[in-house]
């Protein structure tokens, strides 16, 4: 395997899952697989939200830290909201 390269494998779970959707009706399988594909997707935006706003959420964290040293915040108490 060169570098860089990814080999592609299916657990034996997912196996197990596949090979049960082999069984279900057509519509069913399309209905499974829209389903899968939607969670694939949000999560690929998740993740890709996510590094994109990597930097300012450093940022916040750093203020976050100063405010709190530069004793700006309280201890939250949710029994007294």
């Amino acid at each position: 395997m060169r570098r860089g390269e990814r080999r592609w494998f299916m657990t034996k779970a997912l196996e197990q899952a596949f090979a049960a959707a082999t069984k279900l009706p057509e519509d069913e399988q399309d209905a499974l697989a829209e389903r899968i594909l939607a969670d694939l997707a949000a999560e690929q935006r998740w993740d890709e939200a996510f590094a994109a706003s990597a930097d300012e959420l450093g940022v916040l964290a750093d203020e976050a830290l100063a405010e709190h040293r530069a004793g700006k915040t309280r201890i939250l108490a949710p029994e007294r909201m």
